[in-house]
Formats: C-alpha cells, sequence, structure tokens
C-alpha cells in the first residue's frame, strides 16, 4: 500500500473513531446531527457523507442496541461500515451497493437498522432471536461516481500484490469510455466478481485473467473488507445462517406476461456440490444448502405477496442455472449461508422520487419476512419446491 492510501486511511480512522467513540459529537466541520425520524428525505439518494451521519444519528438514538463500526476502507480511503443489531443465535449478513449505481437498498438497510433500533416489542424480540449485521454501501467509491465499477487502477493492485507483476489485468476490469461512463482515464474493477469461496485465497497471476465461471481474488480493499466481516462472523458464531446482497438490474418483465418486474429474487449462484455439472465445488459439499437459500427466497416471495393487489406484486425468479463463484452470494452460499439476491428494476439514476420510495419499500417488506421467518423458524418449514413455482424473469 502506497504512502499516499495509508495517510489517507490514518486520518479517516482518526475522523471515524471521534465520531463514533461519543454520541454527543458529529464529523469535524459538519453540523450536529439532528434527531432522525423514521421516515426519512429520500428526495435525493444517500451520498457517503450523509450515510456517515445517518448511522452515527441511529448509534446515538438506539442507545447501544445498534453497534456501528468501521469494517475497511475502500481503495480511496473511505469508510466501510457495519452496523450489528441483536444478540441471537442466528446470524443475518446483508450487503448492498457493491454496485455504487444500485443504491435503494442502502436507504432500505438505514430503515431497518432504524426500527430494529427501537423500544418496540417486535424490535425486541427479534433482537433476542437473531444478530443482524448491515452493511451499507460496500462501494462508497463507486457511490461518489454513481457508476458500476470501483475507482481503482491496475497498477495499484500489482502494488498490493506484487506477485502480479507478469500478470494480465482480471476480465472484471474496466478501462472502456462510453456516453455514461470514462473508466478509460479513472478505471475500476466489478467488485462483485472479485470473491473466492476458500476466504484464505492469495492471488496467484495464473489465476488472471479469468472469467466469470471462475472464482475472483479478493484485489479489492472493498471484496476483502466484506470477506474479513464473514470470516470474523463464522470465527464467532461457526456459521452465517443468512446472507442477502441487495442489487438493481435492467428492465424485465414477468415471464408471459406484459408486467414490469418490480423485484427479482434469487437463491441459484453455483451449481449444487453434489451435482455432476457442481463436481468442481465438491469440497463444498458439506456446508452447500441449496434448500436453504430456497426457502429464504420463498419467505421473502410470500411476504411481498400477502400484500396482496399492490405495486409489489410482480416478483420473479432471477435468471436461474448459474455458475458465479466470483461473487459474494456464489462464495458465501458454497461457505454454508443461505443466500438471497434482490434486483429492484432499474439503475438508480432514471428514478423520480415515487418510484424511488416504491422500490425501497419492497425491499424492506422482502427483508421483514426473511428476518421474521428466521426469527419464528417458520422459515424450515418451508417446502422447498415452492421457489420453482415463483414466476421467471425474462426480458
Amino acid at each position: 500500500m502506497n504512502r499516499k492510501k495509508k495517510v489517507t486511511l490514518l486520518c479517516s480512522t482518526l475522523i471515524l473513531t471521534s465520531v463514533f467513540a461519543s454520541p454527543t459529537m458529529a464529523a469535524p466541520n459538519a453540523k450536529p446531527v439532528q434527531a432522525q425520524s423514521q421516515e426519512y428525505s429520500i428526495s435525493g439518494f444517500i451520498s457517503h457523507a450523509e450515510l456517515s451521519k445517518k448511522l452515527q444519528q441511529i448509534d446515538k438514538s438506539s442507545q447501544g442496541q445498534v453497534n456501528v463500526e468501521v469494517a475497511g476502507y475502500s481503495n480511496q480511503g473511505r469508510e466501510i461500515y457495519k452496523a450489528t443489531v441483536g444478540s441471537g443465535d442466528k446470524v443475518i449478513l446483508v450487503q448492498s451497493e457493491i454496485h455504487g449505481n444500485e443504491k435503494t437498498g442502502t436507504a432500505a438497510l438505514l430503515n431497518l437498522l432504524q426500527k430494529l433500533g427501537s423500544n418496540s416489542p417486535e424490535a425486541k424480540k427479534i433482537r433476542n432471536e437473531v444478530t443482524i449485521v448491515a452493511m451499507p454501501m460496500v462501494n462508497p467509491d463507486a457511490t461518489e461516481l454513481n457508476r458500476r465499477g470501483n475507482d481503482m487502477s491496475w497498477s495499484e493492485v500489482v502494488e498490493d500484490f506484487p506477485q502480479l507483476a507478469s500478470a494480465l489485468p482480471s476480465w472484471n476490469y474496466y478501462t472502456y469510455t462510453n456516453q455514461y461512463w470514462d473508466y478509460d482515464s479513472n478505471p475500476g474493477f466489478d467488485v462483485n466478481r472479485d470473491f473466492n469461496p476458500n476466504l484464505n485465497y492469495v492471488p496467484q497471476p495464473e489465476d488472471f485473467p479469468n472469467n466469470s465461471s471462475n472464482p475472483g481474488w479478493y484485489i479489492t480493499p472493498e471484496a476483502q473488507t466484506v470477506r474479513d466481516v464473514y470470516k470474523g462472523l463464522l470465527s464467532e458464531y461457526g456459521v452465517v445462517d443468512v446472507f442477502v446482497d441487495l442489487h438493481h438490474q435492467g428492465e424485465y418483465f414477468v415471464e408471459g406476461t406484459d408486467d414490469k418486474v418490480t423485484l427479482s429474487i434469487s437463491g441459484d449462484f453455483v451449481p449444487d456440490p453434489e451435482s455432476e455439472e457442481g463436481s468442481k465445488y465438491s469440497e463444498y459439499a458439506d456446508t452447500y444448502d441449496g434448500d436453504f437459500s430456497k426457502q429464504l427466497n420463498v419467505a421473502a416471495y410470500n411476504a411481498l405477496q400477502e400484500r396482496g393487489n399492490s405495486p409489489f406484486d410482480h416478483i420473479s425468479l432471477y435468471p436461474q442455472n448459474l455458475d458465479l463463484p466470483g461473487t459474494a452470494l456464489g462464495s458465501f452460499a458454497l461457505n454454508g449461508s443461505g443466500a438471497v439476491l434482490f434486483e429492484v428494476t432499474g439503475q438508480t439514476q432514471s428514478y423520480g422520487q415515487k418510484e424511488k420510495g416504491r422500490l425501497i419499500k419492497a425491499v424492506e417488506i422482502g427483508l421483514n419476512g426473511i428476518i421474521d421467518s428466521v426469527v419464528s423458524e417458520d422459515v424450515y418449514e418451508i417446502d422447498p419446491e415452492d421457489y420453482d413455482s415463483i414466476p421467471l424473469t425474462e426480458r
């Protein structure tokens, strides 16, 4: 790591220590954070600076129920947060905004944390049964650029991993320029392809540039941070029961209809290690639980369907039969987590106020369905075959 980056991280560490060590202090040069109502404004999407303030407020107002920490730093030195609430044995890890132009999940997670930090009987019950770890905005550099990829060059990767000096850049390295993005002058990586089911993997030159059906490398600090949080939870609890990843997708329709999809969900990211197709993952056969991923997805689907004739009706399955071990979902599923993908429709920059609010609410309802089913243990009674009855997505 170069000296400039070290200085940036040191300064960030000192600032965030001040912010969260004392609940009465705000970030330097910022106005004191006022008490925040549950329905905070979403007229504009949340910046990294605003996220810091909102998390500080939640940390304070929850009176210790929500514990906010800096889990790591982006390549440009921005804080990557984790917020922990609850003390139950079952662990639910949720992340959002690994792509910086997929922002509704961050707003949904802040609403969830505020709700779970309250003194309501429902919040107390949930806190007693589960431990929820939220990682909103895991790619803050991309958030500030409103783009998919992080802010990092291949030369910086080689600086951190000198053994890669002779390797070609990884396949998920963006250097193109078009009418929307200029990665040529400001390159970056798709962080959501930088994961590896071997949580202790060290990058090797022979594994580059690779492709989407092979594991990633943990070469970006953002993926490393998520991996380290996951490993820490494994060490403490033995298993991360549930992992949910909040994303956006393009415009899709429910198969065979003209109904525009509100939210696609999925629990299918790698082939079953016990199948012929998944035999390359055989070392994970004892930990992988595809049926549990399906049960969790059905729990989310049912929660949304229970709203009846509502704007949240058009829920479908994301395209299936995937082999994506380089995603957090694929890697963590192989390590024993029930995994759930949320993909709300569209990209953030095209939304109006009403559309944003609707999509944020859909994510909240689906997340609450998963959490409630784990707390009540109803999820374990769901028939995994019900997953296959969820309508499919098509373009």
